[in-house]
């Protein structure tokens, strides 16, 4: 399988990496405006061209599918170009819209694209989250209550700083935590019916200035989603605990037990003098009888080094080409995307307004 790259920063370097790391697979073009960074994306693919245009990639008749991980307000535009010159299968990073106005947008893409639309919330497949939603119905007898934590870094440089900003990324609500509202819809398999948060910028970026513009990006959170079902969700999100053991905590608790999923951060940040790294875990603990039980979820060091996410990026695009070669339907569809970014939008709404918001 063949791919083109539109987008060549961080997380495009981190999709050709793990691409390169199945078999059968290349890069054969990349579009990628920045020097450095597409200097960087031939490195590592030193096989592919580098082209200008969008239109320029389609124009090659050896792609087999394109991945486009540019700045998040530049996603919709560019599946609308793709679709009206060649409509490749796609995997398109979250989130795939930012603002409210462009949601009949993808409702026409999502009815009239030809070929496949993957979403890449990854997250679902990094080996201690799948595990966890692999087990969660029945350890805990059908979750009533799913709370997810993200204790992290601040954003990341990026080209541009594009993601220092609302009117780019969506807020923090869309940019980072539609992945953990995916998540939530997953695992509970039902839909969110109400969301109530509080949020702001407490620390990050405030110093900084671009155009003499301050950073409006949010860097903490608390968000409660209630769910059609009955259960419900909640997110707590600081970007200022990079000190912590684990970046994600996820629990799920439910009539007869509780699940638990401990997750460490990119291995990258991990302090040199603390030692190895630690090994993500799912716990679980049923009600009766009593007795925790711990289970060491490890990922191959080979995919820790090829990106940030627990070799999610991985197991992603292995299902992906799957979904391609099989004509099947991608398990991350673009109503899955669409519904996260509606989740993210209600969030930095109700944290806006004091009030809840109905979906």
């Amino acid at each position: 399988m063949r791919y083109g790259i539109v987008g060549c920063g961080m997380m495009g370097q981190e999709h050709i990496r793990n691409i390169l790391l199945l078999p059968g697979s290349d890069i054969a073009a990349i579009v990628e405006p920045d020097a450095g960074m597409r200097a960087q994306a031939l490195a590592l693919a030193p096989g592919a061209d580098a082209v200008e245009t969008i239109p320029d990639l389609l124009a090659r008749d050896d792609l087999d599918a394109v991945v486009i991980a540019t700045p998040n307000h530049q996603h919709l535009t560019q599946m609308e170009e793709i679709a009206a010159i060649r409509p490749l299968p796609l995997l398109v990073e979250k989130p795939v819209f930012t603002d409210p106005a462009e949601r009949p947008r993808l409702e026409r893409l999502r009815k009239d694209y030809p070929a496949l639309i993957w979403v890449a919330l990854e997250y679902r497949y990094m080996p201690p989250i799948a595990t966890f939603l692999d087990l969660a119905a029945a350890e805990t007898g059908g979750i009533q209550m799913l709370t997810i934590r993200e204790h992290r870094f601040p954003f990341l440089e990026k080209v541009g700083d594009w993601n220092r900003f609302n009117t780019r990324t969506g807020g923090t609500m869309v940019e980072k935590c539609c992945h953990f509202f995916d998540l939530m819809r997953l695992a509970i398999a039902a839909e969110p019916i109400r969301v109530m948060a509080s949020a702001g910028q407490a620390l990050n970026h405030l110093d900084e200035r671009y155009g003499g513009a301050t950073p409006d990006i949010w860097d903490h959170g608390y968000v409660i989603v209630d769910f059609a079902n009955g259960a419900r969700g909640m997110l707590e999100l600081s970007m200022f605990a990079e000190g912590s053991r684990y970046q994600e905590e996820l629990s799920a608790i439910g009539p007869t037990g509780k699940l638990e999923a401990l997750v460490p951060g990119p291995g990258r940040f991990w302090p040199a003098h603390l030692g190895p790294a630690p090994v993500a875990k799912v716990i679980a603990s049923p009600r009766h009888p009593q007795g925790p039980r711990e289970m060491e979820i490890p990922v191959d060091p080979l995919l820790l080094d090829a990106g940030d996410h627990n070799g999610a990026t991985y197991y992603e695009h292995q299902l992906f080409q799957r979904a391609v070669r099989e004509g099947t339907a991608p398990a991350v569809s673009l109503g899955d995307g669409i519904v996260a970014v509606e989740m993210g939008l209600a969030a930095e709404r109700s944290a806006e307004t004091g009030q809840s918001v109905t979906l």
